[in-house]
């Protein structure tokens, strides 16, 4: 009999049942084998006793907690590393007067008593006790019978705390996946915001290639969206269900690249304390975006380029090669065939991984997408400078679709955000309105306007609104760098601009 619990205990450490089950099924194989009426399981929590499972006594002790200060034999237990036993005079207080399930008022002041602490990896973890009505019940019970079933509650119980901490990781990582697939399922459309013919355009070559397996390289100027376009061609393909994993390789270090994007065994190099996957093995089944590719070295594109051929990657230290199944999506703000020119890009590589380009237009080649993009940025962000209305007006929309944007979108994003502090804090109702002077010295019209130090007489005849207002700034960065011997720093100051944005706005008026 005693054979066959402690074996139906072993085996139901290997199962996964919530802590509460396995701390049960335990209580209930030592009743089976153990000649009490009430066993209990206590945990050892911030000094007290905690019981977590109990049969022979009443629910309540479930809801208790023990000070082995207050109940000198509980202390008595935790004292020694083998079982103790108590004489049927003993002058300790039995813990569960009161408390047994068969008879709730009867005190135990004849019984036998026993119990044992519990031990995992030399950490004291608990107590388990046992009480038999009956005097001398456990006189045919030796040391190592209880020793044994001690060790057996102290391996359940970190079991059980194993599983929970795992059930609660696991729960984390499920959150979390779930998460990053919403946000791919938002980028298939509330991310991607402009009807520009040039963003139409880019929509459509996005829908032929996203549902194929083909390699994508996404080029565009800094700031245009690439990683947006690169979350899109991936919720609308056939792996949309499984992982999108980025990796920045301009962020990458030479000796680090490797491990990052092919993972490492513990011991392979310094500070490799365990194995490691690495980004293609995250990926597999799904999608993998190396950002700025361009920047990675020759000596990476070398390894790279294998693993994309071939679909089989070797984690740096390991003794074989395992195969990947994984989609290539590749972003630069780089002209890579002029990289291949100058040798800097390998052209196998190149070829490899513009199977299909997308381009993304910059924000000056879509001017017409600024009021839709600035309703987007603005809805975004209102929650977050405290208010939950932020517009922009006529005019300041106007000047916002004059100026050349060399930052993009994200330069976009950021002009408001600061636009829509301010009009946020001089708000005297409950709708902020972003106006000209919100927007700041960056926009060359409005500033010069109001510094009245400039007043430039200009020729409306026969000429468009843009080319007249493209004349007056002209004439304001003419006259103000002849103010100012020509001194680019000087007349930035008196424009009060940057100095770079003043150079790229001079310079896109043919001044330079």
């Amino acid at each position: 009999m005693l054979e066959k619990t402690l074996l139906k205990i072993a085996l139901d450490l290997s199962l996964s049942l919530p802590k509460k089950a396995h701390y049960q099924r335990l209580m209930l194989a030592v009743n089976e084998v153990m000649p009490c009426d009430a066993v209990a399981l206590l945990v050892l929590q911030d000094d007290y006793l905690v019981p977590v499972a109990v049969d022979g006594l009443s629910p309540e002790v479930l809801g208790m907690r023990f000070s082995p200060e207050e109940h000198p034999r509980l202390k008595a237990i935790l004292s020694s590393r083998k079982p103790i036993r108590f004489d049927a005079d003993s002058s300790y207080p039995d813990p569960y007067d009161g408390l047994l399930s068969i008879d709730p008022k009867r005190v135990l002041d004849v019984h036998d008593c026993m119990g044992c602490c519990l031990y995992v990896e030399e950490n004291l973890v608990g107590v388990l006790t046992l009480d038999a009505l009956q005097v001398g019940a456990f006189s045919n019970v030796d040391d190592i019978t209880v020793a044994t079933l001690a060790a057996l509650a102290a391996a359940t119980i970190r079991n059980a705390n194993c599983i929970a901490v795992l059930e609660k990781r696991n729960e984390k990582a499920l959150c979390l996946t779930n998460e990053l697939v919403k946000d791919a399922h938002k980028a298939k459309g509330d991310d991607f915001v402009g009807e520009s013919p040039k963003m139409l355009e880019l929509k459509n070559e996005i829908k032929v290639v996203a549902n194929s397996e083909l390699s994508v390289l996404i080029t565009g100027e800094t700031g245009v969206g690439k990683e947006v376009v690169a979350r899109t061609v991936h919720a609308q393909s056939r792996r949309s269900e499984e992982a999108i994993v980025q990796i920045n390789c301009a962020a990458l270090s030479e000796n680090i690249a490797e491990s990052e994007l092919f993972g490492h065994v513990k011991g392979s190099f310094t500070g490799a304390n365990k194995d490691r996957m690495g980004k293609f093995e995250l990926a597999n089944h799904g999608t993998l975006f190396l950002d700025e590719i361009g920047e990675l070295s020759l000596n990476l594109q070398a390894k790279l380029l294998r693993a994309i051929q071939e679909g089989e990657i070797q984690r740096v230290g390991a003794d074989k090669n395992f195969y990947v199944d994984v989609r290539i999506i590749a972003a630069t703000n780089r002209d890579l065939s002029k990289e291949v020119a100058q040798g800097r890009f390998r052209e196998d590589l190149y070829h490899r991984l513009s199977v299909f380009p997308l381009n993304v237009p910059s924000l000056r080649e879509r001017i017409d997408d600024i009021p839709q993009l600035s309703g987007f940025i603005l809805n975004n962000i209102k929650g977050k400078i405290g208010t939950n209305n932020v517009r922009v007006s006529k005019t300041a929309m106007h000047q916002l679709m004059q100026y050349d944007w060399p930052g993009n979108v994200r330069e976009l994003q950021h002009v408001l955000m600061r636009a829509a502090l301010r009009a946020a804090a001089s708000a005297e109702g409950k709708v902020a309105v972003i106006e000209l002077k919100h927007l700041g010295s960056d926009f060359v019209a409005d500033s010069a306007v109001e510094s009245g130090s400039i007043t430039p007489v200009i020729s409306t005849d026969n000429k468009s609104f843009n080319e007249i207002l493209s004349d007056f700034q002209r004439q304001l960065i003419t006259q103000a760098m002849e103010d100012n011997d020509h001194v680019w720093a000087k007349a930035a100051r008196q424009l009060q601009l940057d100095r770079g944005n003043l150079y790229r706005q001079a310079k896109r008026l043919g001044l330079t």
